[in-house]
């Protein structure tokens, strides 16, 4: 019946939060915190890499990084009452390439 499915999860979730060091944690949570309209997009696990978490503000301003696992990555949007996608399936918003594009004109 899976009865004991969801704690299991937890479980695995909350170690993984012990693995994650501090840093990551921290920059992920201030990209929230200080930023409009976040959403959430987890990168699946590849054969070269591993799963991402990749954080959208409303403006296109991204930052994206390493995980520990899927589930650690939708865990983190739902404690922080992010909408969460996978990005296998939903693509990445339009905004984030033309912030990308207006940083690099910028620059120039």
């Amino acid at each position: 019946m899976g009865w004991f499915r969801r704690r299991r999860r937890e479980v695995q979730v909350a170690r993984e939060e012990r693995q994650v060091p501090d840093a990551m944690r921290q920059h992920l949570s201030q990209f929230v915190a200080t930023r409009r309209g976040v959403e959430a997009w987890v990168e699946q696990p590849t054969s070269f890499n591993k799963p991402s978490l990749l954080l959208v503000a409303a403006d296109g301003e991204s930052t994206r990084r390493g995980i520990p696992s899927v589930a650690y990555g939708y865990d983190f949007a739902a404690r922080h009452d992010l909408p969460c996608y996978d990005a296998g399936v939903v693509p990445y918003p339009k905004r984030m390439r033309e912030y990308g594009l207006r940083a690099k004109r910028a620059r120039q």
